[in-house]
């Protein structure tokens, strides 16, 4: 009788079984609403990729008659003669990249002054004030930061350039003017681009950053307090280092936007088409100017130049933003504060 009940007792695990402190998976069926969800969200993720891989083709596609027509000499030629088949972008390119940079320099320490003065030290009235504003500076278009730039800031700027030029011209190589002291020599500049581009980027990068600041955890702000911080020192300890990622989000996507600004750039500047590191005299170009400049009157053989001009933009842009994801992710906001 006994070994009867001993037979049909159920066998129980030793209680030392690794198996016992294994969670048990629960899982349910997904609804069809779910997995529609899921779905329209997996298809708009690789949209993405899809839209990307189909305008990098389109340019390559229209852009591979200039490509076989010059060949690898379309990165190194400073000319643009289509005609003769003598033209590239070893010109436009280096000079895009310098509005850009100018851009930035100027940009990024107003933008990210402003954001911190709006997110940390601005009343609550005007900092709403502040933030609908900084929104309706990027909403404008930038056809009108160009009229603004050659109508209004050039006519004004020229006497500080001079004064940069005839002053800091010997000291700093790139700021002299090799054409004279004239009033056209200080025109249509690297620089000036670079001003309007750089009023046209601040609206973008101060909106992110503030957004970014105004998140830091309340709790790490109030600890930096009760230790006895100052305000500029709880947002140099806690803020600023939460929103590093962020930051530097902002910042690319600012330069991404400098690199492609087209028609604020092609109103200032004087094309220019050869390879110049003096940012203040006249004579500049960039890829997006080129495109809008010469679009209206290319051949077949010239806007296939154009297109690969673009292509070139275009991969530029993809790297810089893929770079940016490299470094974002390496210093992702609060990443500094976690500990």
């Amino acid at each position: 009788m006994a070994s009867h009940l001993q037979s049909a007792a159920p066998l129980m695990p030793p209680a030392d079984d690794p198996a016992q402190d294994r969670p048990r998976v629960i899982s349910a069926p997904a609804a069809p609403a779910d997995r529609l969800f899921r779905g329209v969200l997996r298809a708009a993720g690789l949209s993405v990729f899809l839209i990307m891989g189909l305008i990098a083709f389109f340019l390559l596609l229209r852009g591979s008659q200039a490509l076989r027509a010059v060949g690898w000499s379309f990165f190194t030629e400073q000319r643009w003669q289509t005609a003769a088949h003598r033209f590239g972008i070893a010109a436009v390119l280096p000079n895009g990249l310098l509005i850009a940079l100018i851009a930035l320099c100027i940009a990024v320490p107003v933008a990210l002054t402003a954001a911190v003065f709006i997110s940390e030290y601005a009343p609550p009235r005007l900092r709403s004030v502040l933030v609908s504003l900084v929104d309706l500076m990027a909403a404008i278009p930038s056809i009108v930061y160009g009229l603004w730039g050659l109508f209004f800031l050039q006519p004004r700027i020229v006497g500080f350039i001079r004064w940069l030029a005839l002053h800091l011209g010997g000291v700093l190589p790139f700021l002299k003017v090799r054409t004279g002291d004239i009033g056209t020599s200080y025109t249509s500049s690297t620089f000036i681009a670079g001003v309007v581009v750089s009023l046209m980027i601040i609206p973008i990068i101060t909106s992110l950053s503030r957004e970014v600041f105004s998140q830091a955890p309340a709790g790490e702000r109030e600890g930096a307090y009760a230790l006895g911080s100052t305000r500029w020192g709880m947002v140099r300890t806690v803020v600023l280092p939460f929103g590093r990622g962020g930051v530097i989000g902002a910042v690319m996507l600012g330069f991404g936007r400098a690199m492609g600004e087209t028609i604020a750039v092609a109103l200032i500047i004087s094309p220019s088409f050869k390879v110049t590191g003096h940012v203040l005299e006249n004579g500049a170009n960039s890829i997006s100017a080129l495109i809008a400049l010469r679009f209206g009157e290319s051949d077949s053989l010239s806007l296939s130049a154009l297109m690969a001009a673009g292509l070139v933009l275009f991969a530029l842009t993809l790297l810089v933003n893929l770079a940016a994801g490299v470094i974002i992710n390496r210093s992702r906001s609060g990443a500094a504060t976690a500990d």
